[in-house]
């Protein structure tokens, strides 16, 4: 399978490779080169540019982003809008077969305003009940910030190309991956993600039958999480294997 990586020089994009080198042949859209793997160096809000490195290509993880909100509007706008927006252009002109697009837990993170999410992100677990309701794939987004805000904007972009054209589009909800690849702040044992965890769960996503557009949490297996990850082992096999409390 012929799979091209955006942003491949990044964390997951890393681990990614890693992952997938033995199943398939990849390639990188990239601002920078990546050692040993075919790049195609541009920036992703410049549709020309961008344009060739899905010829031939088959699955695109796009998980080129900028991540936070220390970005400006600007910066924002051009990687996470226009540039979501062309790399479902490019790969449904070039007639791929499937896009999975990184989209975050920050869809769904304001919820952490109201109760009991706020005292759980908080850790404050003597406030929270002994059951919650988990927060479903399917339920209204709730962004935080500017940032989530985008990721809810690219995760309507991809029903719309998943509708119009012949592309299959999954996005994925990721949680709190970090270089530690362990908690370190009290809302880590909320939201957190080990690095296997998110590489299965994008191996599962590029390797799942047939299907026009899902959109799915990962995390890890969290004692303390509120992202319901039923829905992904229903659609894409996706179990966590690690969880955030073995790191206590």
């Amino acid at each position: 399978m012929n799979i091209l990586v955006t942003g491949m020089s990044g964390l997951i994009g890393g681990l990614v490779r890693t992952r997938l080198d033995s199943r398939a042949k990849l390639s990188a859209l990239n601002r920078q080169p990546v050692d040993s793997i075919p790049t195609t160096q541009a920036d992703l809000a410049d549709y020309g540019a961008i344009r060739p490195a899905f010829d031939g290509q088959e699955v695109v993880v796009h998980l080129a982003a900028k991540a936070g909100d220390h970005f400006t509007w600007d910066e924002l706008l051009q990687t996470n809008v226009v540039g979501t927006r062309n790399v479902l252009e490019a790969a449904a002109d070039a007639g791929c077969r499937r896009v999975i697009f990184a989209s975050s837990g920050a869809t769904v993170a304001g919820w952490e305003r109201e109760e009991p999410y706020k005292s759980l992100a908080e850790a404050r677990y003597d406030d929270v009940p002994a059951e919650w309701p988990m927060i479903r794939h399917d339920m209204a987004t709730r962004p935080r910030g500017v940032y989530g805000a985008t990721k809810v904007w690219g995760e309507a972009i991809g029903r719309h190309y998943a509708n119009a054209t012949s592309l299959s589009v999954i996005c994925l909800r990721i949680g709190y991956v970090n270089a530690a690849d362990r908690p370190s702040r009290p809302r880590d044992f909320a939201v957190w993600c080990s690095q296997r965890d998110i590489t299965e769960a994008i191996e599962r996503c590029v390797f799942a039958p047939e299907q026009k557009f899902d959109v799915l949490f990962a995390n890890s297996r969290n004692r303390w999480g509120y992202r319901d990850l039923t829905h992904a082992e229903e659609a894409v096999g996706f179990v966590p294997r690690d969880a955030a409390e073995d790191h206590r």
